[in-house]
Formats: C-alpha cells, structure tokens, sequence
C-alpha cells in the first residue's frame, strides 16, 4: 500500500529511448526499473518536431494531450490517429512503427505503458466541476492537468490538494476515492490492473498489427 504525491516540476527528466526528445518520468514499476525492464511508466514529454516514436516491444500505450493543438500519429495498414481537443487519448501497441505529425506546433502529451503480459492498463481524460466519485484499483494514478486544482479524499485518509501539474499515485489502496474542485479542472486517470493468470491484455487496436 503506498501513497505518493508527484510534482511534474521535479520529476526527472531522461532521454527518450531514441534520444530525440526529454521526457519527464512521474512514476515507473519498479522504482528501479529502466526503459528495457519496467512494469508499468508513466510520463510527460514535449513534442517539438514531427517524427517516429520509440520502439517498446511488448508494451500498451496510451497517450493523452496535456497542451498544444495535437498529433497525428501514422501507424501501419494506413490507419492515423488524431490526439486534440476532442480526441484526448489514443492506444496503440508499443512495437508499431508509428510517425508522429504535429497538427499547429509543439504539444506536452500524457504517457502511460505497461507490459502487455502482466498489466492491462486504462488512461481517460475528464473534466471536474464539483465533486466525483472514483473506485480504487491495484495502481490509480491521478493527475491534474489543468484548472482551479483538486482535492482528493477516502475514508481512510485526509485530503490531499493537488494543483495542476500535480498527481497522486495510489497502489493497493482501499477506495472509493472522492475528488473535489471549486472551479473547473481537467485530470487524467491512469488505472493498471495485473492480466490475469495465463492471459495476455488485448490489444488496444488490431491484433493484426503484432
């Protein structure tokens, strides 16, 4: 059981795996874990140029937009995907060779991966005006992006405020979990759940592709 608060303004920042760009790393599983034997990373990075995304073999990945007008992702079988305003989130399996465009300038994206093997994971974009229920999960990562900021709460723990740029990473905690904004906030959760015995997470996109 672990609660941890993560500020994106001192996390540490590493090389991507294809050294083009900076990422800021959040959180990753285990905690000393790198690029070739993590469980589950989650992460922040700016995208300045079009170009390919790094190779993850065996990892799901999903990623959301934090600022900037969007991407264009060009995957294989001639399919693209388009992350903005209103497509927040996309998925697609780590090992495709994947192009990313810039749709108007740089964009800050929301990352998440996991091992296809051991983790299924989930990343949604919402809203908040008001007050929120979330149930818990064997990892639940929640993070405020933007707006008045948050205030997060069980029955088992006093409330945590998070500002934008600010996350609460939960692992094995007892929840439900109630979030609170006085304004208006934007927040991605991130939840992983271990794969059951024997069977591998199913593919975000085409099995076709693997």
């Amino acid at each position: 059981m672990s609660i941890r608060i993560i500020d994106s303004s001192t996390a540490r920042q590493l090389p991507w795996k294809n050294g083009k760009g900076v990422t800021l790393e959040l959180a990753i599983a285990p905690t000393d874990a790198d690029l070739s034997n993590f469980e589950w990373r989650i992460s922040s990075a700016r995208v300045e140029s079009a170009g390919p995304f790094s190779h993850y073999p065996g990892i799901d990945r999903s990623l959301g937009l934090l600022s900037g007008a969007g991407l264009r992702l060009n995957l294989p079988e001639q399919i693209s995907l388009e992350l903005d305003s209103h497509t927040p989130v996309v998925a697609f399996p780590g090992e495709l060779d994947v192009q990313a465009e810039l749709l108007d300038g740089p964009v800050q994206d929301f990352n998440l991966m996991s091992r296809r093997n051991r983790w299924q994971h989930r990343l949604e974009y919402r809203e908040l005006q008001g007050q929120q229920w979330l149930d818990s999960s064997a990892v639940l990562f929640i993070y405020c992006c933007s707006g008045a900021g948050l205030t997060c709460a069980s029955a088992e723990t006093a409330p945590v405020s998070l500002n934008a740029g600010q996350g609460l990473l939960l692992e094995d905690e007892v929840g439900p979990w109630r979030l609170t904004s006085q304004g208006r906030s934007g927040l991605y959760l991130a939840r992983l759940e271990l794969a059951s015995a024997g069977q591998e997470a199913i593919d975000l996109l085409s099995d076709n592709w693997v």
